[in-house]
C-alpha cells in the first residue's frame, strides 16, 4: 500500500527536478573531458569510447526493470537508492587512477541514472492531480535540457583551469544534495504493485536483449560480428516478448502495447522522434567543424542552442497538454521536427550558417512541442500501478531511438565513405551522407506524425470539456 499522506507535491517536484538536472549535466560534462581523460589515464581510442557506450548500455539496460521495481517496492526507494549510487560512483570516478576502473564506474553510474530515471516521473505524477500533469512534467523535462545546456560548458571550463577530476566534484555535491533533500523532503512511499513478484527471469532475456541490440547496432563498422551481435540481440528480443506473455507479473505487460491503442502509438511516436532527430547534431557538429571551419568551442556555443529552445519551450509545452488536446500538441512538435529535417537536408558547402541556426531553432521548438506532451500522455493512460513501468519504457524508447539514429549514421558512412576518415578530401562524400540521412529521417518523421494522429479520436475534445489525450 502506499502512503501519500501529507507529502508536499511541491517538494517532491524540487527533489526530482535536482536529480533530474544532474543526470544529463554529468553525461554532457564528461564528453568534453574525455579526450583529456584518454591522455591523463593513457586510454586507447576504444578504451575511450567504452567511457561513454557502456554508461548509455546500462542505462538502457535497467531502465524498464527498474520502473517495474519501483511499483513493487516503491519508487521512492528505487529513486534514493539511485542518487546514492550516482554520486558514490562519481566520486570513485574522480578517484579513478586506471581507465579500467572509470569504465567500471562508469557502468555503475549508469544503474543509478537508470534508477533515477525510472522512478522520478512516475513519482511526480503520483503527488500531481491530472489537470496539472503537463504543466509539471514540464518543469521536469525543462531541468533535464538545462542539464543538457550547462554541461558542456561548465565541464570545459573545470578541464581547462583545474583538470578532469574536477568535472565530477558538481556531480558528488549536487547528488549529496538530492539525497539529503530526499530524505528530509520526501517521506512517503509510493507502490501500488506491492506484493506482486518481481520477474527476474525476464529481466535477465531483456538485458541480454538490449546489450547485445546496443553494441552490435554501435560498432557496425567493424563488420560481421556487430551484425551477428546485433541480430542475436532481436532474436532475444522476441524470445522476451513470447516469456512475457506467459508471465503473470511481467517486467512488461504486453497488453498494454497490444491493448492501449494510446499508450501502444505514443512509445512508437516517442521511438521515431528520437530516432530520426539524434544524429542530427553528430551531423552538423561534424559539418560545422570540417566543412565550415569552425573551432570546437564556436561549433559547440552554436549547437546549444537547440537545447535551449527545448529547456524554454518544455514548460510551455506541458501548459498547453493541461489545456488542450495533448497528443495534438505532441503532433504540431513532431510536424516542427520534420519541417526542421526537411531543412537539414537541404545544408550544402555554400549554404549560409542561418539554415544551420533555423534547424536547430526548428528542432529546438518541435521537441519543446513534443516531448512534454507526448510523455503527459503516456503517464495519463494507465492505471497508476503501471506508472513506474511509463516512466522506465519512456527512457527506454530514448535509448532504443538513438541508437536507431546512429546504427542508420554508421550504415550511411559504410556506404557513402567506405571507412574513408573525414577530411577536405572526403567533405563531399560526407556531405552526400548527411544529406541522404537527413531526407531519410524526414521521411521517417513524416511516419512519426502519423502514429502520433493515430492517437487522436475524433470525439477525443468538445468545447467546454478538457480532452483525455
Amino acid at each position: 500500500m502506499s502512503r501519500t499522506a501529507r507529502v508536499s507535491p511541491g517538494a517532491v517536484l524540487f527533489v526530482v527536478c535536482s536529480a533530474l538536472f544532474l543526470m544529463p549535466f554529468m553525461l554532457s560534462a564528461v564528453a568534453v573531458a574525455l579526450p583529456t581523460i584518454g591522455r591523463s589515464l593513457q586510454a586507447s581510442a576504444l578504451q575511450v569510447g567504452l567511457v561513454e557506450t557502456l554508461y548509455v548500455l546500462s542505462v538502457a539496460v535497467f531502465l524498464l526493470p527498474m520502473g517495474r521495481f519501483g511499483d513493487v517496492y516503491g519508487r521512492r526507494r528505487v529513486f534514493i537508492w539511485g542518487i546514492f549510487l550516482f554520486t558514490l560512483a562519481t566520486a570513485l570516478i574522480a578517484l579513478s587512477l586506471s581507465i579500467e576502473m572509470l569504465i567500471a564506474m562508469r557502468l555503475l553510474q549508469g544503474v543509478g541514472s537508470a534508477m533515477v530515471n525510472a522512478s522520478s516521473l512516475a513519482l511526480v505524477v503520483s503527488v500531481f492531480p491530472s489537470e496539472k500533469r503537463g504543466r509539471v512534467l514540464g518543469i521536469a523535462i525543462s531541468t533535464v535540457y538545462a542539464g543538457i545546456s550547462c554541461g558542456p560548458p561548465i565541464g570545459g571550463l573545470l578541464t581547462s583551469y583545474f583538470g578532469w577530476r574536477a568535472v565530477f566534484v558538481p556531480g558528488v555535491v549536487l547528488g549529496l544534495l538530492s539525497s539529503w533533500l530526499t530524505l528530509v523532503r520526501m517521506r512517503s512511499e509510493w507502490h501500488e504493485a506491492a506484493g506482486e513478484p518481481f520477474d527476474w527471469g525476464g529481466s535477465l532475456v531483456y538485458a541480454l536483449a538490449i546489450s547485445a541490440i546496443t553494441l552490435g547496432g554501435s560498432r557496425l563498422d567493424a563488420g560481421g560480428w556487430a551484425v551477428g551481435l546485433l541480430l542475436l540481440g532481436i532474436l532475444f528480443m522476441g524470445l522476451f516478448v513470447a516469456l512475457e506473455r506467459r508471465c503473470r507479473y511481467p517486467i512488461l505487460d504486453i497488453d498494454l502495447l497490444t491493448g492501449n491503442r494510446i499508450f501502444a502509438l505514443s512509445n512508437v511516436a516517442a521511438f521515431i522522434n528520437y530516432g530520426s532527430t539524434f544524429g542530427v547534431v553528430f551531423f552538423l557538429s561534424l559539418y560545422l567543424q570540417y566543412a565550415k571551419g569552425m573551432i570546437p568551442r564556436d561549433a559547440g556555443l552554436l549547437l546549444m542552442l537547440q537545447p535551449l529552445v527545448q529547456m524554454l519551450l518544455a514548460p510551455v509545452g506541458g501548459r498547453l497538454a493541461d489545456r488542450f488536446p495533448a497528443a495534438r500538441i505532441a503532433t504540431l512538435g513532431m510536424t516542427l521536427c520534420c519541417c526542421g529535417l526537411l531543412l537539414a537536408a537541404n545544408i550544402d558547402l555554400d549554404m549560409h550558417l542561418s539554415l544551420v541556426v533555423g534547424t536547430l531553432l526548428l528542432l529546438g521548438l518541435g521537441y519543446g512541442f513534443f516531448s512534454t506532451p507526448n510523455t503527459s500522455v503516456i503517464m495519463g493512460c494507465l492505471d497508476k500501478r503501471y506508472l513506474g513501468v511509463a516512466s522506465g519504457l519512456t527512457g527506454t524508447m530514448r535509448s532504443l531511438g538513438m541508437t536507431f539514429s546512429m546504427i542508420v549514421v554508421t550504415l550511411s558512412f559504410s556506404l557513402f565513405m567506405d571507412g574513408e576518415a573525414i577530411s577536405s578530401a572526403s567533405i563531399p562524400s560526407f556531405m552526400r551522407s548527411m544529406r541522404s540521412d537527413m531526407l531519410f529521417f524526414c521521411i521517417l518523421s513524416v511516419i512519426g506524425i502519423g502514429c502520433s494522429l493515430g492517437r487522436l479520436s475524433l470525439f477525443a475534445w468538445k468545447p467546454g470539456r478538457k480532452a483525455e489525450l
